[in-house]
């Protein structure tokens, strides 16, 4: 048994994805509840999917939130909405309802309709859009499709036919690719020149980043760096 919170969640990160490497099945249990949601796990998750090591989510409440777990976005932050409708221009319309949205976004969909939805969110909310397609979760031929909305499309698109019960996540409207953009600078930018409270210049660096509050604080810590007074508060 190792311990695993969000105390201890970097370096743990490492020794189990290196432990994942060497061979090795890990299970990650909550004391309460379901792992990842509301509770630790997003980041050794994300590393797993990153280092090309499988990750299978338990039987559990649900598909969606399932597919949350095992998809490797956010999820301190996320809404269900169900089926997306069948007709085309409907759908678009939800689509483009979801451009800024500011969290992680899971719906159904028919494994029939699932290419050409995605062609949709590649038009709607562009070609690099993070997403994930779940499929037969749970069952024999479980299968995961992550990357963008263009990359995953081109695979489905190549397949003479999409088979199963198909969920679908969308990742953050606010995400970023920019990888000259610095959460901290942002932090003291927001403070500095837009008067943000710090609690608030953390929660809207988070949103943006697509990351767990907790973790745009921490980056304070391991970088030695402090904010501003927080001006809501006083320099008390």
């Amino acid at each position: 048994m190792l311990s695993y919170h969000e105390h201890n969640e970097a370096a743990r990160t490492a020794e189990i994805v290196e432990l994942l490497q060497a061979g090795e099945s890990i299970a990650l249990a909550s004391d309460a509840g379901t792992p990842l949601i509301s509770d630790p796990g997003y980041r050794v998750v994300h590393a797993a999917i990153e280092q090309g090591l499988a990750v299978v989510p338990l039987p559990g409440a649900s598909a969606a939130l399932g597919a949350l777990a095992a998809s490797g976005m956010a999820t301190d932050e996320f809404r269900f909405i169900g089926f997306l409708p069948s007709k085309s221009g409907a759908r678009r319309k939800v689509l483009e309802g979801l451009q800024n949205e500011p969290a992680t976004v899971i719906a159904y969909e028919s494994p029939h309709r699932i290419v050409e939805t995605l062609q949709e969110i590649a038009g709607a909310l562009g070609a690099g859009r993070r997403v994930t397609v779940a499929r037969e979760l749970t069952k024999l031929h479980e299968e995961f499709l992550r990357g963008t909305a263009e990359a995953v499309h081109r695979d489905l698109a190549a397949r003479p036919s999409v088979k199963g019960e198909v969920t679908l996540v969308i990742g953050k409207g606010e995400h970023t690719e920019d990888v000259s953009f610095d959460p901290h600078a942002e932090v003291l930018r927001l403070q500095e020149q837009e008067g943000y409270g710090r609690m608030e210049a953390i929660k809207a660096v988070a949103k943006r980043a697509g990351l767990p509050k907790r973790e745009v604080y921490r980056l304070f810590a391991e970088e030695g760096g402090s904010t501003p007074p927080d001006k809501n508060r006083g320099s008390g």
